[in-house]
């Protein structure tokens, strides 16, 4: 009698860390996609070049901590943070490779034929030369700090991300001595020179010609200046990235909004977790750097140019050439909000019916139209919101601003922990509470994720509560960005379960049963493992079991033993899974019934989808949780019932099921952790998700 496999064995598991690499490889096809716009592979390039410095910023630096301290736990596929350090510089290596392969080799041949010239300084034409160096004698030069490395002046702090440059120079006696040069952060990496016409298009254009040269390169140029009576002997770019996961230690923190501003200020000199140079770099200057940035050579890592990929958005920003670009999309305004006029309009189109926003094919503007006429409508009085990521200039902020300018109770979670939105988040904290609005900066110990808003309104005799609820941010400009969903909604028990949500998020509540939400980490868990058991049973009944599971990341072990075994018990088990994903799917034995599909496209895929098939009860719930340890156990979270019949058709009709029949940007992962990019079969119409969505019409509402 053959053993039943073991769940918990390390070889059912991918590592966190290198699944979320395969994740920027799959961001970093879409840059050496050719179906793409060119200048929106420059952007992928650009975003994968963030993701990368993110990843070493966070993740790299939390392993690296891990070792110092030694510790030698193990992860669920069984490696040790050493072991997993070396696996990730390796593959890192790899796409690095391919990524500056990518922009040499494909990008800038085609920008270069498409009139965007980005170049080396040693080729530009005398007069481009002569407009570069006066840039820099007027712009430049001025902002430059030359810092001499001796004795007599100990090696600077290097900020995290700075571009450097290590001027090795020679005194008049024949000395060499070494000087670090910062890359002025506050000027564009790419000094634009002045663009040129060509002939008129038949069309009546102009085709302008762009000229772009790097600003290391315009100062390498012209080093002497800074150095008079001295000879520049080379000049060797590096680019420092450091940790920027700080801990903040909210139980001895007696003010959490000062700690944090305290934390922002200390991730400016966190440990350095990667140097980038030049294979020009001699092992005299590496050495230098090594000793006193207190780094491994394995922190070194050799790339070509150039150095930092992220500066590329500057490319994709500011040349105006809609030709290279994405056609310019017009969200949808859903039927309900068409005659919406008058702020008594919106409260009434809410009361007929719930109301499903899918972003960014449906518009934000109801979400902003919605707080506005909460704000002005005098039968308000209260207005509660987790804000997470609201960005800079947000119009859902200057609502809340106003709602309490016309005296109406306001109360906002501001999550101040959202990594690298803390800055704005402090800023709009200080001015909702000069404007007297009740702020809270999340509990202790979690970080407030979920997605909620609640009107409360007098009608009548008594109140209502109107509830907005969402997969996503209430971010006016990442709503056009990123793939979310949200629903408004007056029913009571949601709007019980919203009122002990924040008497849980804002007081003392020991609040453990609501009505139909889930909320992490009080009952989600529980809950989203006991449906996943009841397609189990279905299962083993010899009914038809059915899980449709849309996420960003799968990570928790817990959860994907359950799925495992729900696989084993004869449930198909679909997953939509954008990012990370620790599960191997087609095991024999253990997963072949579950599939994994990764889309990476013009739009984040952002929204949670959970669909239970219940022998034909089905249900679906939205929210904003992964199935991760952090969102399941470690944050506030909200998932959400759909159970309006248009909603739960749109939603398994039109959004699940196609998904699950893209051909076109659709990655199908391998047992061992890799992708496979889907294409269409013979005779099979081709689909685009994102395409799709975007040109078909619906009646959702």
């Amino acid at each position: 009698m053959s053993k039943e496999p073991s769940l918990s064995n390390p070889d059912l598991f991918l590592n966190r860390e290198l699944s979320l690499l395969e994740f920027q490889h799959r961001v970093l096809e879409e840059a050496l996609d050719e179906n793409n716009p060119l200048l929106e592979r420059v952007k992928f390039l650009a975003i994968f070049g963030s993701n990368m410095d993110e990843f070493f910023m966070v993740r790299v630096s939390g392993l690296r901590k891990q070792v110092e301290a030694g510790i030698i736990e193990v992860s669920p596929d069984g490696l040790t943070p050493r072991e997993q350090l070396a696996a990730i510089r390796k593959r890192a290596i790899e796409l690095f490779d391919t990524a500056n392969q990518c922009f040499q080799r494909k990008l800038l041949p085609k920008l270069h034929k498409a009139g965007i010239h980005i170049l080396e300084y040693d080729k530009l034409t005398k007069a481009q030369k002569e407009k570069a160096d006066a840039y820099f004698r007027e712009t430049v030069y001025p902002v430059l700090t030359p810092l001499a490395l001796d004795l007599a002046h100990p090696f600077p702090h290097i900020s995290n991300l700075s571009l450097n440059l290590a001027v090795v120079i020679r005194d008049p006696k024949g000395n060499e001595k070494l000087a670090r040069l910062k890359v002025p952060g506050t000027l564009p990496r790419l000094v634009p020179i002045k663009r040129s016409s060509g002939g008129t298009r038949k069309d009546g254009t102009i085709p302008y010609h762009h000229y772009f040269v790097w600003l290391e390169q315009v100062i390498a140029a012209n080093i002497n200046l800074l150095f008079p009576g001295m000879e520049v002997v080379s000049v060797y770019p590096f680019r420092i990235v450091r940790d920027a996961d700080t801990e903040i230690q909210e139980i001895e923190a007696d003010d959490l909004l000062e700690t944090m501003e305290q934390t922002i200020r200390q991730r400016k000199f966190g440990s350095v977790a990667k140097v980038s140079v030049y294979d020009k770099l001699p092992p005299s200057v590496c050495e230098v750097l090594i000793e006193n940035l207190e780094i491994k050579p394995s922190d070194i890592f050799i790339q070509r140019k150039p150095l930092g990929l992220a500066n590329l958005w500057q490319i994709y920003n500011s040349v105006e050439r809609h030709d290279l670009k994405y056609p310019i999309y017009k969200p949808r305004l859903p039927a309900a909000f068409k005659n919406a006029e008058t702020t008594e309009d919106i409260f009434e189109a809410i009361r007929q019916k719930n109301i499903l926003l899918h972003h960014p094919y449906d518009s934000f503007s109801p979400v902003v139209d919605f707080l506005n006429a909460a704000a002005r409508d005098p039968n308000v009085l209260a207005i509660k919101q987790t804000l997470y990521r609201v960005g800079r200039d947000s119009p859902v902020v200057h609502a809340l601003l106003e709602a309490r300018e016309r005296d109406k109770q306001v109360a906002v979670l501001l999550e101040l922990k959202a990594r690298f939105d803390e800055e704005s988040n402090i800023g709009w904290a200080r001015k909702l509470e000069e404007a007297g609005v009740h702020v809270v900066y999340g509990l202790v110990g979690l970080k407030t994720h979920s997605k909620i808003c609640m009107v409360v309104r007098q009608e009548g005799d008594g109140i209502r509560r109107y509830v907005h609820l969402a997969t996503g941010n209430y971010n006016h400009l990442t709503s056009s960005l990123y793939e979310d969903i949200g629903m408004f909604t007056c029913d009571e028990a949601i709007g019980a379960d919203a009122t002990d949500l924040f008497n849980f998020l804002t007081g003392y509540s020991a609040q453990v049963e609501y009505r139909k939400l889930l909320v992490a980490p009080v009952n989600l868990r529980q809950k989203l493992e006991a449906l996943i058991r009841r397609e189990i049973e279905h299962a083993k009944k010899g009914s038809k079991a059915h899980l449709i599971l849309k996420m960003n990341s799968l990570v928790d072990p817990q959860m994907i033993q359950l799925l495992y075994a729900a696989s084993q018990a004869g449930v198909r088990v679909d997953l939509l899974v954008r990012g990370m994903c620790c599960l191997r799917p087609g095991l024999k034995g253990i997963s072949e019934n579950i599939r994994v599909v990764s889309i990476v496209g013009r739009y984040l895929e952002h929204s949670r989808i959970f669909y239970f098939h219940n022998d034909g009860r089905e249900e679906i719930y939205l929210g904003s949780a992964d199935l991760m340890q952090r969102n399941l156990d470690h944050r506030v979270e909200v998932i959400f019932p759909v159970e309006q019949p248009d909603h739960v058709n749109y939603l398994r009709d039109h959004v699940l099921a196609a998904y699950l029949r893209d051909n076109t940007r659709a990655r199908l992962m391998q047992p061992d952790g890799t992708y496979i990019r889907m294409k269409p079969k013979e005779k099979e119409e081709k689909l685009d998700i994102q395409d799709w969505l975007m040109s078909r019409q619906y009646t959702k509402d």
